[in-house]
């Protein structure tokens, strides 16, 4: 499995490491679906800007993310730990051998 400095090499991206301590929202109660999901904003209020769900949809439940620290993610979803360094303004969706990463610029402020 590749680290985290080798995937954003592989999406030429300039990576912003995640801190232990920080929050990243997590959809608990969605893990087990395929394919996960995850979409980061940018960093703000101790929280690293990362949002992670499973399945087709992203509810619009104001209850549907649960604030985690990022270094219990691996307990959650250990195979997602290697995108954690991808920047704002990135998206990833994996649904076992399947790998997309791309940039949103509407996620992040200008």
């Amino acid at each position: 499995m590749p680290n985290q400095n080798e995937i954003c090499k592989k999406f030429d991206a300039a990576p912003l490491l995640c801190k232990a301590e920080e929050k990243i929202g997590i959809a608990i109660e969605t893990i087990g679906k395929l394919p996960v999901n995850g979409l980061r904003h940018d960093p703000e209020n101790g929280a690293c800007g990362w949002y992670i769900w499973c399945g087709e949809e992203m509810s619009e439940d104001p209850d549907f993310f649960k604030a985690l620290h990022v270094s219990h993610i691996r307990e959650y979803l250990p195979g997602i730990e290697q995108y954690l360094s991808l920047p704002p303004g990135y998206r990833f969706l994996i649904a076992g051998e399947y790998e997309d990463v791309w940039h949103d610029p509407e996620l992040i402020s200008i």
